[in-house]
């Protein structure tokens, strides 16, 4: 029998329990998934703390990779024996899944199933925070926070090739050297700099038009004093807690800025919408202007020791549970 980690009641690490499971076949429009990898996200903290709720007992993760194991009434787009990959659904966490076809697509043969597991979820909110709502372009100067950690290590070498200058905020100096090594130009060592003062003096006073946090709490009011006038705050993230409420009046006060709060699923809703994005991430990888960073592996059982080193900020670039 097959087995996944689930989740009983919400907490901490120790709720997630690795258990057999009956998974059954596809039903109407879904594959039964033979996983090879899971990707490790800060998502799957907040499901596991109920601060994004779901319904209980559930098995986390939201992005895998594996191959075709049997196909439902209906499924067209992928057959037995295809390599796929998915974000989104829940689930992610288990030896074998379904899910349905819709949300799954194939993966070309010079990306490997552990590099999928890894980019999918990571390198799709990248698209979409560079590409959709923030179009960057060549000769901008952006603020990306937590640069060193997944998304951020993507998203330092995918605005470099698009142009841009990135500043990026990292914990300690090995981190600042891992960045700077992928497209980041400015690391701010925060423990160590003040990251408003380094925007200005980087600037030369005239501060970002966009800054992208997934920090929360710690960073958020002081990205805001790095926005020039009618900047964007993009907010994707809550690593060191929800940011504390303020009044909108703020955004005035500080420039007429804007202020939003995006996810990803509200991004790849349709098929075309997936599609579009996933296969942008898939050439800039192929182009080698994205290179996919594993830097932990950990076995799908030890899931629990993984979300510890995760919230402790000790992984760098992407990390993956193994299968």
């Amino acid at each position: 029998m097959p087995h996944a980690i689930r989740i009983h009641e919400v907490g901490g690490p120790e709720v997630l329990q690795w258990e057999d499971v009956e998974v059954g076949e596809p039903g109407p429009g879904q594959i039964k998934l033979k996983q090879e990898a899971a990707g490790l996200n800060f998502i799957d903290v907040y499901h596991r703390t109920g601060l994004y709720p779901q319904p209980l007992p559930f098995t986390p993760g939201v992005e895998g990779a594996g191959t075709v194991e049997s196909v439902g009434e209906g499924v067209a787009n992928v057959n037995v024996g295809d390599r796929v990959a998915y974000a989104g659904p829940i689930g992610g966490y288990a030896e074998e899944r379904l899910i349905d076809a819709d949300r799954v697509v194939k993966l070309p043969d010079s990306i490997d199933a552990e590099h999928a597991a890894a980019m999918m979820l990571q390198g799709m909110t990248a698209q979409m925070l560079l590409r959709s709502v923030f179009p960057v372009h060549e000769g901008d100067t952006i603020l990306i926070h937590a640069a060193a950690g997944g998304v951020g290590l993507i998203m330092c070498q995918w605005a470099a090739a698009l142009g841009a200058t990135v500043i990026g905020t990292v914990g300690t100096e090995e981190k600042a050297e891992l960045v700077r090594a992928h497209g980041c130009v400015h690391p701010i060592v925060y423990s160590k700099q003040d990251f408003v003062a380094e925007v200005q003096r980087i600037t030369d006073g005239e501060k970002l038009p966009v800054v992208y946090d997934s920090v929360g709490r710690d960073t958020f009011m002081k990205s805001l004093d790095c926005l020039k006038v009618r900047g964007l705050m993009v907010s994707f993230g809550n690593a060191s807690g929800a940011p504390d409420p303020f009044p909108p009046n703020v955004l005035a006060q500080k420039g007429s800025l804007y202020l939003t709060r995006p996810t990803l699923f509200h991004y790849i809703a349709s098929r075309q919408q997936l599609e579009q994005s996933a296969g942008e991430l898939f050439e800039m990888v192929a182009s080698g202007k994205v290179k996919i960073e594993v830097q932990q592996r950990f076995p799908l059982a030890d899931a629990a020791e993984a979300h510890r080193e995760l919230q402790a900020r000790r992984t760098t670039g992407s990390t993956i549970l193994t299968i």
